[in-house]
């Protein structure tokens, strides 16, 4: 089974106006408190560094990344979550921002939001860009969501198949489609 761009689902323009309020709310939560915004990899980059960028000029953010592993090269989650890069950064008695791309099962966010607390910062809140509500399998404490969306596998803007299309600036479904069975040559 492969995949093929479909369609767009939410444009760029929808995607940076929307990126651009989420902004806004975490500017004015955060508003006079250092945090540090954590950026899970590889799927939230784009997200998260247009979100810092667009912060007002007074923020006073730090950024740190975690990659963590729970897809391999599936479109679903298999739900075991491997920590494949650690934090730089001590967060113990920090202000977190955990930004995530997409909420799906809520079981790699979930395990994610528990590590964390784990670590005793003074808070920890959660900003996701994308939710597929009618997937999930735990219930996860979000604190700005961006777009629900439905249970469809979409790239781009940071969301990828099997390391494809992240690059795309719109989020497009992807379906699958059928290939090819290859021929084997007789042997002679």
């Amino acid at each position: 089974m492969d995949y093929e761009v479909e369609r767009v689902l939410i444009d760029r323009r929808t995607i940076s106006q929307k990126v651009l309020e989420l902004a806004s709310e975490v500017g004015e939560c955060y508003s006079g408190k250092e945090f540090v915004a954590i950026g899970i990899l590889k799927g939230a980059i784009f997200f998260m560094a247009d979100l810092v960028r667009f912060l007002p000029p007074d923020s006073r953010v730090k950024i740190d990344f975690m990659a963590v592993s729970s897809y391999g090269a599936s479109t679903k989650s298999s739900g075991i979550v491997k920590i494949v890069k650690d934090l730089d950064t001590d967060i113990k008695g920090r202000d977190i921002l955990l930004v995530e791309d997409i909420l799906d099962t809520g079981l790699t966010l979930s395990y994610l939001q528990e590590l964390l607390r784990g670590r005793a910062p003074r808070s920890l809140r959660t900003c996701v860009l994308l939710d597929k509500p009618d997937r999930r399998r735990v219930n996860v404490n979000v604190d700005f969501k961006g777009f629900s969306i439905p249970d469809e596998f979409v790239v781009g803007y940071g969301l990828d198949y099997s390391g494809f299309w992240r690059n795309l600036p719109d989020i497009h479904v992807a379906k699958a489609i059928e290939t090819p069975a290859k021929k084997t040559q007789p042997k002679e």
